[in-house]
């Protein structure tokens, strides 16, 4: 398994720099940027470092794991110990999708405690699975996955000591 890492900075513009890391890392592994599996790998960084940047104001670290068989982990960890909060979107509101998008696109996530803070994680299979009937891909299935995780979760708002 091949693991690449990026230091993320406590901007939000530093999530554009993010997706452009991931990008080159995915065309160095063989996955091409045109690729759907490329496509959400880069959507699923974006929201998971969003989350990060914003809710912490704090560094954190992008991770990407390679697997042999063609599948892809990412994990992003920060300074926060809170676990994330469910959260729902209402109609116009500009906040409170970020982990939902992941519910649906990752075949796995969840999320687990790292040194002070935490981790969370997803998992995309080379080929897209098949949803179960009424039930996100994610529903927090997996080892590491802590309470909380799952269908509208998010990271709670509010900044930490970094």
């Amino acid at each position: 398994m091949l693991q690449v890492q990026l230091e993320v900075g406590p901007d939000p513009a530093e999530v554009g720099r993010a997706r452009r890391w991931a990008r080159s890392r995915l065309a160095g592994s063989g996955i091409g940027d045109d690729e759907p599996l490329a496509e959400t790998l880069v959507l699923l960084i974006s929201e998971l470092v969003t989350n990060a940047v914003v809710h912490t104001g704090c560094p954190a670290v992008l991770r990407m794991l390679f697997a042999a068989e063609g599948g892809v982990r990412v994990e992003v960890a920060d300074a926060s110990d809170r676990p994330p909060r469910p959260r729902h979107a209402e109609g116009d509101d500009t906040n409170g999708r970020g982990l939902e998008l992941v519910d649906g696109l990752a075949d796995r996530w969840g999320w687990q405690p790292e040194g002070a803070g935490k981790s969370i994680w997803c998992e995309v299979d080379p080929a897209p699975a098949a949803p179960s009937p009424g039930l996100g891909h994610g529903s927090g299935h997996g080892p590491g996955v802590g309470p909380g995780a799952g269908p509208g979760a998010s990271v709670t708002p509010g900044r930490v000591h970094c």
